[in-house]
């Protein structure tokens, strides 16, 4: 049985990978067990070059819920939720800041950096120890360490498609 919400996360994606991405051919871009409210979720995010639709979701998820539950990594209920990342994905890791890089994206901050806690550019590079991200703004290169970005996101302003 594996303790701690990371263990079980990276538990259950060593145990899904073999079938997710080497039998289906898809990328499992997160894989987090989190509390909300008085319920458990372990959610399992895909993606492929096509993009992701319902279907894909659900042929994940048909094939992934006997693999956890056999294993059975968690102890309790929890809802299992399959999803694509969706256009504003959640940026969490190293990797995913790799596989972005070019993207426009949103960062908040836990404090200021130049007077913001908030940057929207491009993603330009991360550090090769992971700790600094490097974002394009307004033409000008700002570097920003890792542990001081709250959240992060891909960003897509929905008000240019609505004006454009």
């Amino acid at each position: 049985m594996a303790k701690g919400k990371k263990n079980i996360a990276s538990t259950v994606e060593e145990l899904i990978s073999p079938v997710v991405v080497d039998e289906m051919g898809y990328d499992i871009w997160d894989v987090e067990y989190v509390k909300e409210g008085a319920s458990w979720y372990l959610r399992i995010t895909i993606d492929s070059e096509n993009g992701i639709d319902i279907d894909d979701c659900e042929k994940v998820h048909r094939a992934v819920d006997p693999i956890i539950e056999e294993a059975d990594p968690i102890e309790g209920f929890y809802y299992l939720e399959v999803s694509s990342p969706g256009i504003e994905r959640n940026i969490r890791v190293p990797e995913h800041y790799e596989a972005c890089i070019g993207w426009e994206v949103q960062l908040k901050l836990f404090s200021d950096v130049n007077g913001k806690k908030e940057f929207i550019g491009e993603l330009t590079g991360i550090s090769e120890d992971h700790e600094d991200v490097t974002l394009l703004v307004n033409g000008e290169s700002i570097t920003i360490k890792r542990n001081m970005i709250s959240k992060a996101n891909v960003y897509y302003d929905f008000d240019s498609e609505l004006n454009g």
